[in-house]
């Protein structure tokens, strides 16, 4: 039989059946292929057991578009949490010059701060030993408790500047007092009659106030930016510790990883896209732009006065020197000074009779004291000094302005992050490959009212970003407090006090090299002698050096005394008298 003839007698429906039969012998779906999606899966070292060869219907995905898809569920949910953990590397990398800038900016200034304190004591030891010889070293107490306080107000401590500089004042002029009159003997109610009458006499001269001028200013700057340096590198940690929320976890994955499930690996969300979805995710830290910005402003300023006025090497420096120029200026006018406070405190006791003093102590003629030029400049265990440290860190403080709210264009600026801002049309939109139409929003919690990626809830701003915000109005309030000298936590003892006088207003033109008639002000404006607190007064005691503020100065002998003296007494004290620390 002719086969063809045969073929052509086959009823209709068995030719349907066959044909069907045909079709359903196919794979289910015939798409696109997913060789591209499974690589890239593999890559981030995902097993591909899940991962379909060829597209399939997308109904089972919950975040990306239900289209055609190369994602089962497994792969789209291990995708999300992977687009979280991008973005929290994201966040990472671009901070982390703030995070090294101000851990390593902080360790430096600390280890040159502290050595700096070191340094200083010990060419105080150098020059008043060679001076003084064994009459410094019997008395190094002295000496030892007033940097000993230094180095507790620098480290943090509940020290007050004006306190710690008036008590080794007065501990000072005792000393000074007893050697220059060897020849008496005095007990402790008679030194605090000296202490109290030290105050009108000023027998240091006015080196106690451009001491304490000095010090005060440059202590303060110094420890108020060594803390501002801490606190910056603690808010820099908490503020990018910090988790994708539900809505911001969804949005990530539909710009980052969406592409990947449509077939498309290479394909990058558009940069406009990119931006709303960041704004939207960090909200909250766009809001402490305002007040970071006032914390890096304060820093610089800070930084500035410590190359300047506040200079902190040559503050440090100016303690031996000015301490031995208060020295001479009294043994020079230990006489009358002497006099004054016999007939003010009483006539004190003869000394026991004792053998004449021994030759002078070899090395103990004075000595001009030396000091450095600027080309001198010690440098220290942080490898430079002051002038340098400062230099290198305003360099890396200028670029941290407006950081929180520039992070989401420096993420998405990056090319692994997002399209070029030129590619908009050729880019993943949320959809598909296109346009991206949607405006950008603006930036902060308020301004993502009308974000289309990201649901903000702007009613319910972030705790722990409140936090962060009053603690940099915080340190930044105290930086600018230490940029005018003051120390937050002693507004009122630190405006003057000591037995040089505590002149408000003070300028610089008598205290630092190079800082004239021209130099800023104190910004604090002076006061009006009745709004200045009287001086407290203090009581001794007597099982170490450290002298307490108190309501009585002296006892009730010493505020009975008068700094009257007849002529004849002076003449006989001169005759008697002769200097002891020349």
């Amino acid at each position: 039989m002719d086969f063809r003839l045969s073929f052509l007698n086959v009823p209709l429906f068995v030719l349907s059946t066959l044909a069907a039969l045909s079709w359903t012998s196919r794979p289910v779906s015939a798409g696109k292929s997913c060789s591209d999606t499974r690589q890239v899966y593999a890559e981030k070292g995902y097993s591909t057991n899940t991962a379909p060869l060829t597209q399939i219907s997308g109904e089972h995905l919950r975040l990306c578009p239900q289209d055609y898809t190369c994602c089962s569920s497994q792969m789209e949910e291990t995708l999300s949490l992977q687009s979280e953990r991008d973005y929290l590397k994201a966040i990472e990398d671009t901070s982390q010059f703030l995070s090294t800038t101000f851990t390593q900016r902080h360790r430096k200034f600390d280890e040159f701060f502290k050595e700096i304190i070191d340094l200083s004591e010990k060419s105080m030891n150098q020059m008043f030993t060679t001076t003084y010889g064994r009459l410094f070293t019997q008395n190094v107490r002295v000496f030892q408790e007033l940097f000993s306080e230094l180095r507790k107000y620098y480290s943090g401590g509940s020290v007050s500047l004006s306190e710690v500089l008036s008590d080794f004042w007065s501990s000072l002029v005792e000393l000074v007092f007893s050697l220059v009159n060897p020849q008496y003997q005095f007990n402790d109610d008679y030194l605090e009659c000296v202490t109290k009458h030290a105050e009108q006499l000023q027998p240091f001269g006015d080196m106690p106030r451009k001491l304490r001028v000095q010090v005060s200013r440059a202590f303060i700057a110094a420890r108020a930016l060594s803390q501002g340096l801490a606190t910056g590198r603690d808010i820099v940690n908490k503020a990018t510790k910090l988790s994708a929320g539900s809505e911001c976890a969804r949005a990530l994955m539909r710009q980052w990883y969406c592409p990947l499930c449509r077939g498309v690996p290479t394909l990058r969300p558009c940069h406009s896209l990119c931006l709303n979805v960041m704004k939207g995710c960090l909200a909250n830290q766009a809001d402490l732009d305002t007040e970071w910005n006032n914390f890096v402003d304060a820093l610089y300023q800070v930084s500035e006065k410590l190359e300047g006025p506040f200079n902190m090497e040559l503050a440090a420096e100016s303690i031996s020197v000015k301490v031995s120029e208060a020295i001479m200026h009294m043994q020079e006018n230990s006489v009358s000074i002497s006099a004054k406070v016999f007939q003010g405190c009483g006539s004190p006791r003869p000394a026991p009779a004792r053998s004449k003093r021994s030759p002078k102590e070899p090395g103990g003629s004075r000595k001009p004291f030396r000091t450095y030029s600027p080309e001198e400049k010690p440098t220290t265990a942080a490898g430079t000094n002051l002038d340098r440290l400062v230099t290198e860190l305003k360099e890396r403080l200028r670029p941290m302005r407006g950081f929180w709210v520039s992070l989401p264009h420096t993420i998405c600026n990056d090319e692994k992050m997002a399209a070029d801002v030129s590619n908009d049309d050729r880019c993943w939109n949320g959809q598909t490959r296109g346009r991206y139409l949607p405006e950008v929003t603006g930036d902060g919690l308020v301004s993502q009212i009308n974000n289309p990626e990201v649901e903000v809830d702007i009613a319910r701003p972030d705790v722990r970003t409140r936090q962060l915000i009053g603690e940099l109005r915080v340190a930044a309030n105290k930086l600018r407090h230490a940029q005018a000298g003051q120390d937050t936590d002693f507004m009122d003892s630190e405006e003057g006090s000591g037995s040089g006088g505590g002149d408000r207003g003070e300028r610089y033109n008598d205290d630092w090299p190079g800082y004239g008639p021209n130099s800023p002000p104190y910004s604090q404006p002076p006061r009006s002698p009745s709004s200045i607190p009287a001086k407290k007064t203090r009581v001794r005691e007597r099982n170490g050096s450290k002298w307490n503020k108190n309501n009585g100065h002296g006892r009730a002998r010493s505020e009975s005394c008068r700094l009257t003296f007849s002529p004849l007494f002076l003449l006989s004290l001169m005759v008697a008298v002769s200097p002891f620390w020349r």
